[in-house]
């Protein structure tokens, strides 16, 4: 009897151990947008489906319920393993990534998934190597649909028109194109509009249509600009900690890496193309009236911000970069991407 029961125990152990031996690796995503934004809801969880059905349910991903930091600290803590996966905006951290500018220059598309799309192509073809991403693994980058000028004062089809008002704008090219456009911009993330348009500290921000209705900001605003290709674009990161990169099972992380890259930023631009429409028709709804930016805006525009991308070239031959290259296949890319 007895050695029955010890065997019935050994046998026991042996199907415990067995299960944790097969039990799936879980990796631990920090998020600091609300779980209805849509780049939770719309991006990152259609993502962790995508890596759970290609891993055969191995690898699991959990979004923790709080950030554990600030916006502008999220890459950091996936380099530091304070979180195993992040995501976040470049011009969140001004001065640290000087290369992912390029694909926030004025005029460049006018959809979130074309943009993306060649947006990865372009890295690994040029920028990869500059190795501005040192410390994690990068595992996409996506750009949000096109910026769009928004007030609570006036319609705007001028420079001139901008005059007097205080904008809150994100860092990298929208601060810039705002400074070129002698707006009074103040920097701030996406997730202070509804504070500081609320208070009176900004009459106006620059955003994409999205972001009116996932920030809840129709009530706050009445007039809208659309700039054609957009004012501006916004560079995004997902990146993971390469320790715990590593610490995965082969077939786990190549399971991760075929649903990340390209994979990632068709279903990131996706979800931004989306919501930029659903956003488009709250602010209808709400009576925001949208204007299309005029000719003789466009051209303003134009003459105000044509030094943005030429400094942006001069920067990354500075880094051995051909800038001139990159956004020759940085626009090649983006039409190729709108015919497939």
């Amino acid at each position: 009897m007895k050695k029955l029961i010890v065997a019935t125990m050994a046998t026991g152990i042996m199907l415990g151990a067995a299960t944790v031996a097969t039990a799936a690796e879980t990796l631990l995503l920090s998020s600091w947008l609300p779980p209805k934004h849509p780049v939770v809801a719309s991006i990152i969880k259609p993502w962790i489906a995508a890596v759970e059905a290609e891993s055969g349910g191995e690898l699991k991903i959990r979004i923790l319920p709080k950030p554990l930091g600030a916006p502008p600290a999220h890459y950091d803590l996936a380099k530091d393993g304070v979180a195993d996966i992040t995501y976040g905006v470049h011009g969140y951290q001004p001065g640290r990534f000087k290369l992912t500018a390029a694909t926030e220059l004025p005029f460049l598309g006018d959809s979130a998934e074309d943009v993306s799309v060649a947006y990865w192509r372009v890295y690994k073809k040029h920028l990869e190597s500059v190795n501005e991403h040192e410390g994690t693994v990068l595992l996409g980058l996506m750009s949000h649909g096109p910026g769009v000028i928004h007030n609570n004062v006036r319609a705007i089809n001028s420079v001139a028109d901008m005059k007097g008002l205080k904008f809150r704008v994100g860092g990298g090219v929208a601060g810039n194109a705002a400074k070129a456009l002698g707006v009074t911009a103040m920097l701030a993330s996406a997730t202070k509009n509804y504070e500081m348009l609320s208070s009176g500290v900004a009459d106006g921000t620059f955003l994409p249509t999205e972001s009116i209705k996932s920030f809840k900001l129709t009530k706050l605003l009445s007039h809208a600009t659309t700039v054609p290709g957009g004012l501006y674009n916004t560079s995004f990161f997902l990146t993971m900690n390469p320790a715990k990169f590593d610490s995965l099972s082969a077939e786990n992380q190549a399971a991760l890496m075929r649903t990340s890259g390209e994979s990632f930023a068709r279903i990131a631009g996706k979800g931004w193309d989306k919501h930029d429409a659903l956003g488009q028709a709250a602010m209808d709804a709400a009576g925001i009236e949208t204007i299309n930016a005029s000719d003789a805006f466009v051209a303003e525009i134009q003459a105000a911000t044509n030094h943005l991308e030429a400094d942006w070239i001069a920067t990354a031959n500075g880094l051995g970069v051909d800038g001139a290259a990159v956004m020759a296949d940085l626009r090649a890319e983006i039409a190729k991407v709108a015919a497939e």
